[in-house]
């Protein structure tokens, strides 16, 4: 079984610094796990490695994306699957490194992206209650038939609805959560390591990225998007930095209060993603806050992986 190494975390930890160095290190090529980064013109606030930062190391899934196209964590695991496999047919060492744990859970379990049975008519008849009553009406069905499939998807996502009004009534039962799928995966031998921080200190590396992003231009990137045609109906807009700033623009809030809501919110998102890796009981949890150096954070690192080969 081939491995992979993972480097996960909270926003603002330190991952794409680690990932790099241990990277260098191991002889590496880096996979990102992070749903933003992956989408072009998206370079500010997705906080995505720097030119320099690729330069040293290949990266994988960084600026590959269209904002306006439609990208979902089945077509994720697809594409990071390849690179995988592309890195070890290198003989070099796949580091995934990123956030988005529902990407990360695609690498590491078993998870079955096909298509529910289709029932002839029942597809077309869903597509025109859409069209006919809008998006909402199907979402309102999947709210009756399958209310916690509608609590995990989009009511903008018409197409992940109908799958799932699809898979109840052909099969009976709707499509489980992704975070009841626990069957490790056949396809690799992964090492995972998690950074963390003391909570003030992240907390603090939270708001102070904020306000660099918005001094790197992040207001002037989210109306280069707009102008471009993407609006907050586009899910990649829906990500931290960019839908605040939105409604900023449509005059719901001040700019001091856009740039808050942000920072709070990415708090928020650093809370739940330590939640989500937290059940993990394979990682290894190293906290960047009791090391003198990263230097001294980096050798601990290797030591751990060289005691579990």
């Amino acid at each position: 079984m081939k491995e992979i190494l993972v480097v996960a975390g909270p926003t603002a930890v330190g991952k794409t610094e680690y990932s790099i160095k241990l990277a260098q290190r191991l002889d590496g090529e880096i996979v990102s796990c992070d749903s933003m980064q992956l989408y072009k013109f998206m370079d500010i606030g997705s906080a995505k490695p720097t030119e320099e930062e690729r330069a040293l190391v290949k990266h994988y899934l960084v600026d590959e994306i269209d904002p306006r196209e439609p990208f979902s964590v089945a077509e994720y695991q697809k594409r990071a699957k390849a690179a995988i496999a592309q890195i070890h047919e290198k003989g070099k060492l796949p580091v995934i490194s990123g956030g988005t744990g529902l990407y990360l859970n695609s690498l590491l379990y078993e998870m079955d992206f096909s298509s529910p049975p289709r029932k002839d008519g029942y597809r077309k008849k869903l597509e025109l209650l859409a069209d006919m009553q809008g998006k909402e009406a199907v979402y309102r069905l999947l709210e009756e038939k399958d209310p916690d499939a509608a609590a995990r998807i989009h009511p903008n996502n018409t197409k992940k609805i109908i799958r799932a009004l699809e898979a109840v009534e052909t099969t009976g039962r709707g499509i489980p959560a992704f975070t009841e799928v626990n069957t490790p995966t056949k396809d690799y031998r992964p090492r995972l390591i998690g950074l963390t921080r003391d909570r003030g200190e992240l907390y603090n590396r939270i708001n102070a990225r904020v306000e660099i992003l918005m001094e790197r231009g992040l207001l002037a990137e989210v109306k280069g998007l707009l102008d471009m045609g993407l609006s907050e109906d586009n899910i990649s807009m829906k990500g931290i930095g960019y839908k605040e700033l939105i409604c900023y623009l449509q005059g719901e809030y001040d700019l001091d209060t856009a740039v808050a809501k942000i920072q709070q919110n990415t708090r928020n998102y650093a809370k739940r993603q330590l939640t989500w890796f937290r059940r993990y009981d394979r990682i290894n949890w190293f906290d960047l806050s009791l090391y003198e150096s990263s230097e001294k954070a980096l050798e601990d690192m290797i030591l751990w992986l060289d005691k579990n080969k």
